[in-house]
């Protein structure tokens, strides 16, 4: 045997708790080492939320750190919440992992423990996966104006549900399922659940009002979606499905929004087409823009003001820009006084 061989064996044989160096998973993701797998996944949830890229506002070193953490949790996430790489994390740390996904890579379903990784359980074992049932997610329209979508909006929303609350006794359940795989022969493998409780505490529905808070972000657009984990519906024996607000927002009356950018028709009067002029319009937010052509204004032409258009979603100081495109208000009729002083004004 070689040396090499010889060290690992004696690493794996021993009942060693030492955790070689690397990230601590538990430490990141703000968990005891003894916690259970709902304590794990509802602390994923809660971080995963607090350092999305889509929810990080701030200079670009700051978004930078929170989507290092983002990937740190994730990584945490997908190590702790799987029993079989938990075991080898607890015992050889993030290195002993990598080691064991790099053994595993392109095996299919890939192995069971460590031990058998190393000493023959391998290909064509069993591998378990435990799936949870999910409640329904519940979608509602949130109707913003194109100013709440300008400033940025906190209203707060009544949320009645129905919640799983304790009852007298227990019952049959099937709060775990695990999904078993297991080959048959070359290439041909077959999945079937398998069911690991019998009997749970009993369960009762009942009604629950809530009052949520709802942030509706600057240059948020139409249908983007506004999420509140484990809010949806209830399901016994798995997890609350999710609630999400989506973003609609009616026409406005004197602006339209295409994309990060705004477009506003002005009218003007011929006279002011043809020697210039200059005004000012009143934003979505109330300050002053000031417009206007010091040449002649022909019809079609528009005018371009960079940075006077929607806020950009999650960045914080940028906007898109303004175009106001001109409408020429003709007289209906001309006395022919009038007719000759054109005539005399622009000679043919």
């Amino acid at each position: 045997m070689k040396a090499g061989a010889l060290h690992l064996f004696l690493l794996l044989a021993s009942n060693s708790l030492l955790v070689l160096a690397g990230k601590d998973y538990y430490e990141i993701l703000q968990v005891s080492r003894g916690a259970s797998e709902s304590q794990i996944k509802r602390s994923y949830r809660k971080l995963a939320v607090q350092y999305h890229p889509d929810k990080v506002t701030g200079t670009e070193e700051e978004k930078a750190v929170a989507a290092r953490k983002f990937a740190d949790i994730n990584n945490a996430y997908e190590a702790l919440s799987d029993p079989s790489k938990r075991e080898i994390y607890d015992r050889h740390g993030e290195e002993g992992l990598k080691q064991h996904g790099q053994q595993n890579a392109g095996r299919p379903g890939g192995g069971g423990s460590i031990f058998d990784m190393f000493f023959g359980g391998g290909f064509g074992g069993q591998q378990e996966e435990e799936r949870t049932p999910k409640g329904h997610d519940v979608n509602a329209d949130l109707y913003m104006t194109l100013k709440d979508l300008y400033l940025g909006r906190e209203l707060k929303v009544v949320r009645d549900k129905a919640v799983i609350k304790p009852a007298p006794g227990k019952r049959d359940c099937k709060c775990k399922m695990k999904l078993e795989t297991k080959q048959l022969g070359p290439g041909m493998f077959q999945q079937f659940q398998k069911q690991v409780c019998e009997k749970c505490e009993n369960v009762k529905l009942d009604r629950e009002g809530e009052i949520l808070t709802v942030h509706v972000e600057p240059g948020m657009t139409p249908g983007q979606q506004i999420s509140f984990f484990e809010e949806g519906e209830p399901v016994v024996d798995g997890e609350p499905g999710d609630l999400k607000f989506i973003i609609r927002q009616p026409p406005d009356a004197r602006w339209e929004r295409r994309g990060n950018d705004l477009l506003i028709n002005e009218t003007i009067s011929l006279v002011d087409s043809l020697t210039g002029f200059s005004r000012d319009i009143e934003h979505l937010d109330g300050h002053k823009v000031t417009i206007g052509v010091q040449g002649v204004t022909k019809v079609g032409d528009y005018q371009y003001i960079a940075n006077e258009g929607m806020p950009i979603y999650n960045t914080a100081g940028k906007f898109g820009n303004l175009f106001v495109n001109y409408f020429i208000e003709f007289p209906t009729s001309l006395t022919e006084q009038q007719k000759q002083a054109v005539r005399d004004l622009f000679p043919s």
